[in-house]
Order: structure tokens, then C-alpha cells, then sequence
């Protein structure tokens, strides 16, 4: 069976008993291994490993002694509970064994779970697990997590936010892997060991992960502040990281078009930053309030105008020097809502 987001979110939750087992792929490893995590802790429990109840097979392994699998699943160990068979890292040149071990798989036998990048969908393996009845494939697809299974990994970790602070982990959710955002809501737990308030903005802000994004939002906001001598630096930093030009205009150019739309709403600026979707919470949502007012709806549209100009310009064959048109650009946009 192929299964959606929701009902793979549900399987890998709770996994039905008796079943022969999981395949999860796709194309972010990181996002793979995460869901496989978390489907093994759920099948085997906790202490599987140390108890002897989970045998990993790598791929590689596996077309050497192609018996791997099989006898794996067969394997009775000295402890009670379920047991697992883990391939990760399988391609084509796997098709065979696995299809042979799902084909002979019997009640009381190990759960497969397999794990791949990108199967296409005539790769053998991910077909079979498509047809079979009662096993399962789950694409994992290059998406953030939804706020389902951020309240998950929240409620693990033994945390409570409060709505801001919810919302605020929702807007990291967009900027970061789930690898980070995972780390970080541990080291969040780290953070309120033995304190019983609520999780708040404040205390996200003190653990989030330092990243591009962050630098990125940084001079966004200092451009909107009208804080122009605060735009040379950040940029440096972040054309040492890398970051392109194109890219911060197009970022530029979607903080602008926000604050426009919540510029132009029949309801003022307060009531179109409360129809953004996502929605905005805390002091993100105070900042963009008080920049959409600086600016009006008709500095708004200049602006866009010249985010424009200065896209198609980088985009050209002209050969001004692109990150100083950027900076000037941005510090065009300071003076704009100074005036």
C-alpha cells in the first residue's frame, strides 16, 4: 500500500502489529533517516538495540550474502518483544532479496524496514511494497514538517509553548532542516529542565539554530527599519557564506510584497498582518506591524518597483559589481521609509 502524508504520519506513530513491513524513501537522507528513527523506536522500543532485537543490514552487505535478510527475519533472540530488519540505502541492485524476503515473510517474523533515496516508480522495491497488501511505501518529500508533527516532537520533549512561541517554532520550521529543528527542540528541553512555565518566544529565540536565514532576516529588517548602517556588515557576512544576490532579492522582494499586503488591507496594517498565512506571531509580527506603518501602501509599491529593477538588472549581462547593487538597493529601501 502506498500511503499518504497522514495515514504514513499515523503508521509510523503507531505501527499495526503483524505487519511485514516499510519501505520509506526519498530524497533528503535526512528527512528519511528521521522517519525511520522514529518508526523503529515505535515497532521495537527503546532498548531494542542493546536487547538484540534489531539487525541492520547495509546495503552493500546484502547483494554480497544475499541469505542477510531472510535469515534475519527468522532469528529468534533471547529477549521477548517485536524485532526489526533494517536495510538502509537500497537501490535496484537490492530488488531481488528484499522482494524474496517480503514474499516469504510469516507471522511472528522480524519487520522489514528498508529505507532508499529517490526509487523511481518502476524500481522493483518500491512497487512491491505499493502492491502488497498488507506492507507499506512512504514517499518522503522535501517539505517542513507540519504543526501535527512539531506538537509530536514538542510533547516528547516534555515541553509546553505557549501560542506565540508555537507560532514562532512553525516560522523556523520553514527556514530550517528537520534535522535542525529537531536538535533544537532539544536543546530547548535542555534549556527548561526543572522549569515548569510555559515555552515562550524568548526561550526559542535563546536556542534557535544561527543560520543563513537568520543573517538573511537580519538585513531584511535593518533595510525596513531604515537602518542603513547596519546593511554593509550583515551583507558581508553573508556573501562569506555564500549567499547570491538573486537570491536576496527574491527574498527582499517577498518581505516587501507581505508588508504591501498588509499596507493595502481595508482593515490597516494590523488586521492584514493577522490574515497572513502562515500566521504571524510575537516579536516578528510587531516588527513587520510597525514596518508596514512606516512605509504606507504607496512607498510599498515604489519599493516593489525597485526590487524589480534591481532583479532584472542582476539577471542582465550587465556587469555592475552584483552584491554593491544589492547593497544600494537595500539602502535605497532604508532611505525610502525614513522619508
Amino acid at each position: 500500500m502506498k500511503l499518504n502524508a497522514r495515514d504514513a504520519n499515523a503508521w509510523i506513530a503507531k505501527p499495526p502489529p503483524d505487519r511485514p513491513g516499510t519501505l520509506i524513501y526519498g530524497e533528503d537522507a535526512m528527512r528519511v533517516a528521521l522517519k525511520r528513527q522514529d518508526l523503529v523506536a515505535n515497532l521495537a522500543g527503546p532498548g531494542a538495540d542493546e536487547e538484540m532485537r534489531l539487525t541492520r543490514i547495509a546495503a552493500a552487505d546484502l547483494r554480497k550474502e544475499k541469505s542477510l535478510l531472510s535469515d534475519a527475519l527468522k532469528a529468534q533472540g533471547f529477549f521477548p518483544g517485536a524485532r526489526v530488519a533494517l536495510v538502509e540505502d537500497v537501490t535496484a541492485h537490492n530488488a531481488d532479496q528484499i522482494v524474496a524476503a517480503l514474499s516469504d515473510w510469516k507471522p511472528g517474523d522480524a519487520h522489514i524496514v528498508v529505507t532508499g533515496g529517490q526509487l523511481k516508480p518502476t524500481n522493483a522495491i518500491r512497487k512491491t511494497f505499493e502492491k502488497h497488501p498488507s506492507a507499506v511505501a512512504i514517499a518522503i518529500y522535501d517539505q517542513p514538517p507540519d504543526r501535527a508533527e512539531i506538537e509530536g516532537w514538542i510533547k516528547d520533549a516534555g515541553l509546553a509553548p505557549d501560542r506565540d512561541a508555537m507560532g514562532a517554532l512553525m516560522e523556523i520550521a520553514q527556514a530550517v532542516g528537520p534535522g535542525d529543528l529537531r536538535r533544537m527542540i532539544d536543546k530547548l528541553a535542555l534549556y527548561k529542565h526543572n522549569d515548569p512555565a510555559p515555552l515562550t518566544p524568548d526561550d526559542i529565540a535563546a536556542c534557535a539554530p544561527a543560520s543563513t536565514e537568520a543573517e538573511l532576516d537580519d538585513v531584511l529588517n535593518a533595510a525596513a527599519d531604515g537602518r542603513t548602517g547596519q546593511i554593509g556588515p550583515i551583507l558581508a557576512r553573508l556573501e562569506a557564506q555564500g549567499a547570491q544576490p538573486v537570491a536576496l532579492v527574491i527574498a527582499a522582494t517577498r518581505h516587501f510584497r507581505t508588508l504591501h499586503a498588509a499596507a493595502a488591507d481595508p482593515g490597516g496594517p494590523a488586521s492584514g498582518i493577522g490574515k497572513l498565512r502562515p500566521p504571524v506571531f510575537g516579536p516578528r509580527r510587531d516588527a513587520m506591524l510597525r514596518q508596514a506603518q512606516r512605509y504606507g501602501m504607496h512607498r510599498l509599491e515604489d519599493a516593489l518597483r525597485l526590487l524589480t529593477d534591481t532583479d532584472l538588472t542582476l539577471r542582465s549581462t550587465a556587469r555592475a559589481p552584483q552584491m554593491a547593487l544589492m547593497e544600494r538597493t537595500l539602502i535605497r529601501l532604508a532611505m525610502m521609509g525614513r522619508r
